[in-house]
């Protein structure tokens, strides 16, 4: 296949190499101008759970971007998916397949933005769901964090030709996952990502947000809420990799019980891959959200992925405060005027238990 990706990170950095080296043509395009100019020199490094590899890669910046693209994969972070593709709706026609490969409820958006120019979204762009996980540490260097499928699918459901060729293509990554309900399994990332901003709250390892139950209980709480605010919108939320909503709709001790010991499975899935690289000094020890605010020192992707569930819950008329006020101290840690730390998980429980959402 001929593949464009744009956005060449962690998530697209890694796809785009391993399709490569099965001897797709992909074109590897970033704005990041010195991660272009490694890639081009040396080739992608990449290190983490599979080992060191140095893999030769083709790369461009944006600007450079010209003729036929193939098959685009937008893999940039959420907040500049929609940029992305408008920059690069001259290069496309009615035939185009565009697909959204990161996190968050990017595709109405995308839609709408080629309706406007006379394309037919509905039919160009196509979902998914990156499961693995990865980070950019410096200009052409990736460090493989951990494993996970990808689940690929055409929003209305259909089984066509483009999204089998495709998901051959990735596999040569990681596992494909086809789904005939990828919009309610967008969802289901967006409504568990909520958590995994809660674990941002402190600068701290997984094993110690998530990993302790006390503070388990805080994130179930809040995906509890967010799944609710799905639940309003009419949202047929469907189970992914280790999640599965069914946990989350707790309503006795012996639930939440359940909800425990599946967040203890989810870290153990997260990070057993890790834990047979005992030699690999892993630099990336937390959350996507954790690596922005504390490694790459910028505003994370919330805003734009799991920070739109306010969003739809006003519209439904769905209770949002438990969320709102989660989000509403991530901004404020990305704008400077609150610290990082343990006190804010403590923050957050009291504000569970005076709106009456502790889990029994």
């Amino acid at each position: 296949m001929k593949i464009t990706i744009l956005g060449s990170g962690a998530i697209g950095g890694l796809a785009g190499a391993y399709m490569t080296k099965a001897g797709h043509e992909v074109l590897l395009v970033d704005r990041w101008v010195e991660h272009v100019a490694a890639l081009d020199e040396k080739g992608l490094f990449i290190d983490g759970v599979r080992g060191e590899m140095t893999v030769p890669v083709k790369a461009a910046t944006p600007d450079q971007l010209t003729g036929e693209l193939g098959t685009v994969l937008i893999a940039t972070k959420s907040q500049h998916a929609v940029e992305a593709l408008k920059q690069i709706i001259p290069l496309l026609n009615a035939d185009s397949c565009v697909v959204s490969f990161q996190n968050g409820f990017n595709e109405p958006d995308m839609i709408a933005a080629l309706n406007e120019a006379g394309l037919p979204g509905e039919r160009i762009v196509m979902g998914s769901i990156p499961n693995y996980g990865g980070a950019l540490v410096d200009p052409g260097y990736v460090e493989f964090v951990h494993e996970g499928p990808i689940q690929l699918g055409e929003l209305n459901g259909e089984m066509t030709p483009r999204l089998k060729a495709l998901g051959k293509a990735l596999s040569a990554l990681t596992e494909v996952q086809y789904s005939t309900r990828i919009w309610g399994q967008i969802w289901a990332k967006e409504v568990y990502a909520s958590q995994v901003v809660f674990s941002a709250l402190a600068d701290a390892k997984i094993r110690d947000t998530l990993g302790v139950e006390r503070y388990a209980r805080i994130a179930g709480a809040v995906v509890k809420e967010a799944l609710e605010i799905a639940d309003a919108n009419g949202i047929d939320v469907q189970a992914f990799d280790f999640f599965d909503p069914s946990n989350y709709r707790v309503k006795t001790a012996a639930d939440t019980q359940r909800l425990l010991a599946n967040i203890n499975h989810a870290i153990w899935l997260l990070k057993k891959d890790q834990d047979t690289k005992p030699a690999h000094n892993f630099k990336k020890k937390g959350s996507g959200i954790w690596w922005d605010i504390v490694y790459r020192k910028r505003p994370s992707e919330t805003r734009s992925s799991s920070g739109k569930l306010i969003d739809f819950g006003k519209k439904t008329g769905a209770d949002t405060r438990l969320n709102e006020k989660l989000f509403s101290m991530i901004y404020e840690i990305e704008d400077g005027k609150r610290d990082l730390g343990f006190h804010n998980f403590d923050e957050l429980e009291a504000y569970i238990a005076s709106i009456g959402k502790t889990l029994p």
